[in-house]
């Protein structure tokens, strides 16, 4: 099998193993897990873990390191078969437990140079406050692992904080693309020509996500209103779990995060609050290589020739269930960046982010931020390659920030397309400043929304940030979504906003005309089929010339509309043309006849939310604000939510400054044991649009907790083994 093939095959399972889940890594573990040692950490750090009512751990440390450990722990309670499955992979050793067929995973944690860099720039590139940080939070880890040793895989631990970090490195490369780059360049023949002038076209894959903002002159009563709604698989490990930490050394934060993460993704502390987009710009460039015919080991670069760096990788697999095996792979790299040889030629890859360590310290800051510029100053150290941020306070201010780590790249050049590898001035090896990201911060609207579409739409067109001072190859991306339109069309219509018209936006379950799922719609609708076509065809046209575009849960028209508008989304979101519109309506037809026995059920007879015994109508769908991702009526009938709309806020401070929070999970604190009461508690609240006070407050949370206990102290382990 060609390294290409492996990579190939090792991306597709990367996604299905969930490899997005920040998570715990490198091979540091083994015969050094002294378990009566790491018993005695719990004596070390001064912090009580509260559950409140739904199962929800609120952390109180002394320390930043203490809160850290606590935070661990607490983590490892609820979703510890995600925490400590991961560990493996990011250290590119999975193939040791889990055999041969996760040897192609670990092969391409090494192909990235992950652990490389980390090695070697850990101790200088890091602050020793975020080291200690770290490695509190890996010694909450390893005294859950002490304590429960029947749970764990001893040859895993102890685990570090050089882990955590891998976990952050990987998962963030993957957020923007990198992933979808490297199977297309992994196919059997090259999928782009050679560049050889201007013209970039973007074609980015989109995802989902949504937060926008309005500042006291765009709101009725004088509030300050933010909407923190970042979509996410339903379960597994980058579904969102929810926490709240907190310290006597300034940390105070509330929100999502994926398990096994020492810091808050999205969320919000008593001044502050942000929620995450993610924006997908052009950060992946390919380079086909020149190579030497004498020898493959040479690339020419301005006409010189130079030698591939290569690395050995040591690949442990187990055979047959129970014999150590080990081969030794090579790792290819150019001055480009990692180098893959295929059948149809070696290329070398540059992407955004390659070798950056900081993400968990900016995070961390972002997480003390109390103000605005604090805020800013924490987002100035631009340790993220990509994501969208809105942001809002206390104080009244908002702000859109397009953050990313955009190559400062030579003009002339399709960048969409792959580049000459013989030319050293097309290695770009800066970023565009931060100052110069397009970015709004108060603008003269009052609002700002983001959903995953262009950072050039994203308030009132005259305030807006002006395209025209970036150019095509900065790949900034331009598409927009049905969120996009929707979101935009309902601030202009309805501003300034009441309290119930921010969440009328935010539930809203329509889609817009100017969308390309309407666009679609009407291609059905202009479809001439003849008497010949059987008359359920034609039915079908009828039906949905009736459709609103509504996908309320008592809409007759919204299980065939959004049939069709599913399959034209994944399709653009796998970079692909939609689907010929008579398949799509002959397939929608067929499948909703089988599974609902009619062509107009009601939408919440067939969307459905389910958990367990739960299963509830839910209304929203694929790409409206109500987002709503389902699972196809093929395998049983049901258009089962499994992605969109999870953990999600509504975040404001009156006039007066007094905040109010308001939010739901889509099923429970509890991630994976179906037996804990958490396991689907808010699963039927959630379906039903009906939020809850998440009790930051300490005040509202005394009067609603279920448990407090020093980790190792609790009376019952919270939500059992696994969560």
């Amino acid at each position: 099998m060609t390294r290409a093939a492996v990579l190939r095959r090792g991306l597709y399972s990367l996604l299905g193993m969930g490899l997005l889940a920040t998570a715990l890594g490198c091979d540091t573990g083994g015969a050094g897990f002294d378990r009566a040692a790491y018993v005695q950490l719990g004596e070390q750090y001064d912090v009580f873990i509260e559950r409140d009512h739904w199962g929800v751990p609120h952390i109180e440390g002394v320390t930043d390191a203490d809160a850290a450990f606590g935070f661990a722990y607490a983590q490892a309670q609820d979703n510890w078969t995600l925490v400590q499955d991961s560990i493996a992979i990011y250290r590119g050793t999975q193939a040791r437990y889990q055999g041969k067929d996760a040897a192609v995973l670990d092969y391409l944690v090494h192909w990235l140079g992950i652990w490389h860099d980390l090695d070697a720039r850990y101790e200088t590139d890091l602050q020793p406050a975020t080291r200690v940080f770290l490695e509190a939070f890996a010694d909450g880890v390893n005294y859950y692992g002490a304590l429960h040793p029947e749970d764990i895989n001893p040859e895993l631990f102890p685990v570090t904080g050089k882990d955590i970090v891998a976990g952050y490195m990987l998962r963030h490369v993957l957020f923007y693309g990198f992933d979808a780059v490297m199977r297309e360049l992994t196919q059997d023949t090259r999928q782009r020509q050679v560049s050889g002038g201007p013209g970039v076209v973007m074609n980015g894959v989109p995802v989902g996500s949504n937060a926008f903002a309005i500042a006291p002159s765009f709101s009725e009563d004088g509030a300050t209103r933010l909407a923190i709604n970042s979509h996410q698989p339903a379960t597994g490990p980058v579904a969102w779990y929810e926490a709240h930490i907190q310290s006597g050394e300034g940390l105070d934060v509330m929100g999502g995060l994926f398990a096994g993460s020492p810091t808050i993704g999205v969320g919000f502390t008593q001044t502050t609050a942000w929620g995450v987009t993610v924006n997908k710009p052009d950060l992946v460039d390919v380079y086909v290589l020149d190579i030497d015919p004498e020898d493959p080991m040479r690339y020419r670069l301005d006409g010189q020739w130079h030698t591939l760096e290569q690395r050995d990788v040591k690949l442990d697999v187990l055979l047959f269930g129970f014999l150590p095996w080990s081969v030794t792979e090579v790792a290819l790299s150019s001055q480009h960046g990692p180098v893959l040889q295929t059948d149809h030629g070696t290329y070398a890859v540059r992407y955004a982010g390659r070798g950056e360590l900081r993400q968990v310290e900016q995070w961390l800051a972002m997480n003390k931020a109390s103000n605005l510029d604090e805020w800013l100053s924490a987002m100035r150290m631009h340790a993220f390659a990509s994501f969208n941020f809105v942001y809002a306070d206390v104080e009244g201010n908002i702000a859109f920030l397009h953050n990313s780590m955009t190559p400062e790249r030579l003009s002339g050049f399709d960048w969409s397309q792959y580049l000459p590898g013989d030319r050293s001035d097309l290695i770009w090896t800066s970023y565009l400043p931060f100052e110069q990201l397009p970015q709004l911060v108060n603008p003269p609207s009052g609002w700002v929304l983001s959903a995953n579409q262009s950072p050039f739409a994203v308030t009132s067109a005259a305030d807006n940030p002006d395209r025209t001072q970036y150019t095509p190859e900065q790949g900034f991306p331009v598409r927009m979504t049905n969120r996009a339109y929707r979101g935009l069309e309902l601030f202009e219509e309805l501003g300034p906003l009441s309290a119930e018209e921010f969440s009328r936006i935010k539930h809203d379950k329509r889609y817009s005309q100017r969308s390309r799922s309407y666009a679609y719609v009407q291609q059905a609708l202009a479809l001439d089929l003849e008497m010949s076509e059987p008359a359920r065809y034609r039915e079908a046209q009828s039906v949905l010339a009736q459709w609103n575009f509504e996908t309320t849960i008592d809409n007759r028209q919204a299980a065939l509309g959004t049939c069709l508008v599913a399959a034209e989304w994944s399709a653009e979101q796998a970079g692909k043309p939609a689907p010929p519109v008579l398949d799509e309506l002959i397939r929608c037809t067929d499948v909703l006849l089988e599974a609902a026995g009619r062509l107009d059920p009601e939408w919440g007879d067939v969307n459905r939310h389910v958990r367990g015994d739960i299963n509830v109508a839910v209304g929203g769908g694929p790409d409206t604000l109500r987002a709503i991702y389902g699972r196809g009526m093929e395998a049983d009938g049901f258009h089962t939510n499994v992605a969109g709309d999870g953990l999600y806020y509504l975040v404001s401070w009156n006039a007066a400054g007094e905040q109010t929070i308001e939010g739901t999970h889509q099923f429970g604190s509890a991630t994976l044991n179906a037996e804990s009461p958490h396991y689907g508690d808010q699963a039927v609240p959630y379906a039903r649009e009906q939020l809850r006070d998440p009790l930051f407050d300490a005040d509202k949370r005394a009067r609603q907790l279920s448990q407090r206990y020093r980790p190792g102290q609790e009376r019952a382990r919270a939500n059992a083994k696994g969560g």
